[in-house]
């Protein structure tokens, strides 16, 4: 069975004996296998405005995620981290024929000073379309094995061109990432606010643009 809508977060099915905690939840919605093969060891701590917690898949609504999040993880100052951000859900879950969009991408952060990456990919928020059900978003962590030069293009953040058909296994194989050290997510489905959501994001491509 595949990841639905209805299911519940309690879900235990697939469940791997050797699963860390965030493993097991990731692997009850199916982000396991469809955004990774092998889940991270750790919590990644994604809070937005201070207090909502992107955690465990918790249901969050499109306005409350359309501002960049606080991540925080457990680092070594030496060494590079990548981040990302996806939705596997693309334009539903049922038939993702654009799997996966990618909601942020940074590069080459040093230790835990995501301030300092390389943003290569800029926040883009949640803006599920109407009827397409509830969508899953990923952020997974990986270790570099060092300061790496990427040949990914830059993406500004009201930019929707170039995030579609993004597969983390593969880029995370290209670059020889290993399994992502930390990850979780939420999900989010449509709601009111997201055909201003969308406007704004349009409006703002535009005026970069004109500049």
């Amino acid at each position: 069975m595949r990841f639905a809508p209805s299911l519940s977060l309690k879900s235990t099915r697939g469940v791997h004996q050797s699963d860390t905690e965030v493993s097991k939840i990731m692997r009850s919605l199916d982000v396991i296998p469809d955004v990774i093969h092998i889940g991270p060891q750790e919590f990644l701590n994604v809070t937005y405005h201070g207090h909502l917690a992107a955690h465990c898949g918790k249901v969050l609504e499109p306005m409350q995620v359309r501002d960049e999040p606080s991540v925080k993880w457990p680092s070594a100052p030496e060494n590079y981290y990548a981040l990302l951000m996806v939705d596997p859900d693309v334009p539903n879950a049922i038939t993702p024929t654009h799997r996966e969009f990618l909601h942020w991408m940074v590069l080459n952060i040093p230790g835990n000073l995501l301030a300092l990456g390389d943003v290569r990919v800029g926040y883009m928020g949640a803006t599920p379309l109407k009827g397409t059900g509830t969508h899953r978003f990923v952020f997974l962590l990986y270790k570099q094995r060092d300061y790496t030069k990427f040949d990914f293009p830059k993406l500004p953040k009201h930019s929707v061109k170039g995030r579609s058909g993004f597969e983390t296994k593969r880029f995370a194989k290209k670059y020889r990432f290993g399994h992502p050290v930390a990850g979780n997510f939420f999900t989010s489905q449509w709601s009111p606010d997201v055909p201003s959501l969308i406007k704004a994001i349009s409006h703002n491509a535009r005026q970069v643009a004109h500049f």
